[in-house]
């Protein structure tokens, strides 16, 4: 699994304050690294996370808790966006176990979108 994040540096007091840069990706053994990294950010369970693939199921399995949302974001318009659903199987699966809200672009975008 490869980690993309952000990251803050801190600059020297002669060329400003702090900058944001994107990190080198992080190769990483099997962990979930989402959940470890809202835990590190903020220190406690979110009561909000939205994903997209199948990469997000730690941190939407982490998120929640009464009260909570968990939001899977199916992208299933090529029309609209484009069509990648193939990635997102066992998320939407895991969505139907444990009645996360699945939102389709599909399905869902007029209400969204006026056209």
């Amino acid at each position: 699994m490869i980690d993309s994040s952000n990251a803050l540096q801190r600059t020297d007091e002669e060329h400003g304050g702090i900058v944001r840069y994107q990190a080198t990706p992080d190769i990483i053994d099997d962990r979930p690294v989402k959940p470890v990294r809202i835990c590190s950010r903020i220190g406690r369970r979110a009561i909000l996370a939205a994903g997209n693939s199948n990469g997000d199921i730690p941190m939407l399995r982490y998120a929640g808790g009464p009260p909570g949302l968990r939001q899977l974001v199916l992208h299933d318009n090529d029309e609209r966006e484009f069509d990648y659903t193939s990635g997102a199987d066992q998320a939407l699966e895991q969505a139907a176990t444990h009645n996360w809200t699945v939102s389709s672009i599909k399905r869902d975008s007029a209400a969204v979108f006026a056209d």
